[in-house]
């Protein structure tokens, strides 16, 4: 496999939710020598298949996967390790021949890949066990709103149930007396291994809505709510990361009563169409990605093709 300035090529394919990044990506594994590297923070939870709308087996049979079904839903898992776990599972498909295509939407787990992570201060644990009794007594959203006056920046990215990253921001501050907006800013993301192409997909925005509606009207006819209730029968409770993300919180509020299966619908399609407007955001602020409907999938072969040969990569049908 040829080098530029000793970087190795890797392939980004990136886009809001419900856009059809699964399937281009296994086409495309399939005109190149490719194995796809899951770039969504949700699938790589095992059990969690219909919510995070998952390949399917066919679709994983049709290119290998890798970071997919690779924690219990109560295991941690975050950008640091999606970093080590990814780079890993990239130099495995470098050294086999193989051209690494990273797939999903999660932005700071594809940056962070691409260019590497700022180190934060540590923790103190006595702060984390204030905090966190803190929410426990008064809940996510006191703790959201005192984000929201300390680091506006940080909270405008997250959801006020995120309780998760809501936490670590307020511990950053309060450890380190600098938010962690500051310090992405001062990072800048300078770590940069690879030689990317990225390519992200895009649709109207009317389109794309109307598909994520149908999609979330497809996971509930294909069992979100059994899903969800074999979670919670298993012991994974409400409260983890996993299960506060989208779909299954609004799953649980609806299992635990304090919604309507009709609320629940229309409050998922709402927060996933959301969830899609602030990915286009992210990825929109990426000077560097070349934008192409889900369709134009010769014209990505082409561009990807010149990408490879650019340093006389065999890019044959693998």
């Amino acid at each position: 496999m040829g080098l530029i300035e000793n970087k190795q090529k890797v392939v980004v394919i990136c886009g809001p939710t419900g856009v059809g990044k699964t399937s281009v990506a296994v086409r495309l594994a399939g005109a190149f020598k490719a194995e796809i590297i899951n770039a969504d923070s949700m699938q790589i939870y095992r059990r969690m298949d219909i919510g995070t709308a998952k390949p399917t087996p066919s679709e994983q049979q049709a290119a290998r996967h890798h970071l997919i079904d690779i924690r219990e839903p109560d295991q941690p898992f975050d950008a640091a390790v999606f970093v080590q776990t990814a780079r890993a599972a990239a130099a495995e498909i470098i050294a086999g021949g193989r051209l690494p295509l990273l797939v999903g939407g999660t932005g700071l787990y594809i940056k962070a890949f691409l260019h590497g992570l700022f180190k934060t201060a540590a923790v103190d644990p006595a702060v984390r066990a204030r905090l966190q009794a803190e929410a426990d007594e008064q809940g996510p959203a006191t703790l959201y709103l005192r984000l929201k006056a300390v680091d506006p920046a940080a909270a405008a990215r997250l959801h006020p149930n995120d309780l998760f990253r809501i936490l670590r921001a307020l511990e950053t501050i309060e450890t380190s007396g600098e938010s962690i907006s500051s310090c992405h800013a001062g990072h800048q993301f300078k770590d940069e291994p690879y030689d990317a192409l990225k390519i992200g997909l895009q649709m109207e925005r009317e389109t794309l809505y109307g598909r994520i509606d149908r999609r979330v009207e497809a996971m509930l006819s294909a069992g979100l709510e059994q899903e969800v209730r074999q979670l919670l029968a298993a012991g994974f409770g409400a409260e983890l990361k996993s299960m506060q993300s989208i779909g299954y919180r609004h799953m649980v509020d609806y299992i635990q009563g304090r919604t309507s299966l009709e609320e629940c619908t229309r409050t998922l399609k709402r927060d996933t169409r959301r969830y899609a407007k602030r990915q286009l955001t992210w990825f929109g602020a990426d000077e560097d990605i070349l934008w192409y409907a889900p369709r134009d999938l010769e014209a990505m072969r082409v561009r990807i093709g010149h990408f490879l040969a650019e340093s006389g990569y065999d890019n044959g049908p693998g």
